[in-house]
């Protein structure tokens, strides 16, 4: 998270921000195939990145002393969502076995986007024949974008022994909207509005 932070009157500020956060689907689960050791996320197909770029007020409940304390803030933040559902690639074993899983032909590995219809329903034993999840830079080659907006309210703690250094914590609630679809487990229920609790870790410090 990046944020700027200008002081408005008496206890009033207001901010930019700029956060990036990857979103995930809550029915995620990673599976290790015993045959290659790989780990993948079974059923997944594509990841969601998230930038929020956001403006905001901030109230001072209560300041900080000089050299050490406490101070507390509320928080209100709104801006738009820029998404990027970028493809989640997988290392799938095409080749011909018999019986005790001996190769039978040449050996035939292909890196695919997962595909339901192709790599679960028409292929025998697919949880043995995915070998590894690829990894997110592939997949971020070819972004589709998905814009929306959110909305947060939080509370943060900033600690510290001088003024001019900033380090604390934020917690709060956000809530996020999409336009369009966000297929991220083609067989589970996939949302376009999201409503999630957060915690932020920050440090920085005072001009």
């Amino acid at each position: 998270m990046i944020k700027q932070v200008y002081h408005l009157n008496g206890k009033w500020y207001h901010f930019w921000g700029l956060e990036g956060v990857e979103v995930k689907h809550p029915k995620e689960t990673r599976y290790q195939n015993p045959r290659s050791g790989g780990s993948y996320i079974r059923g997944k197909s594509n990841y969601l990145f998230v930038l929020r770029p956001q403006y905001g007020r901030e109230y001072t409940f209560f300041k900080k002393a000089a050299e050490s304390g406490v101070q507390v803030n509320g928080i209100i933040a709104a801006g738009p969502s820029i998404g990027f559902l970028a493809p989640y690639y997988i290392e799938f074993d095409y080749s011909n076995y018999g019986n005790n899983w001996n190769l039978q032909g040449p050996l035939d590995i292909r890196t695919e986007q997962f595909d339901p219809d192709k790599h679960e329903k028409r292929i025998d034993n697919p949880d043995l024949r995915t070998l590894n999840g690829v990894g997110v830079f592939q997949g971020l080659s070819e972004p589709n974008l998905r814009f929306g907006g959110n909305i947060k309210a939080g509370v943060s703690f900033e600690y510290g022994r001088y003024m001019e250094s900033v380090t604390g914590i934020e917690v709060g609630v956000l809530y996020e909207a999409f336009a369009g679809d966000l297929t991220m487990i083609p067989a589970g229920e996939n949302r376009r509005h999201f409503t999630s609790f957060y915690l932020t870790l920050y440090y920085g410090h005072r001009r």
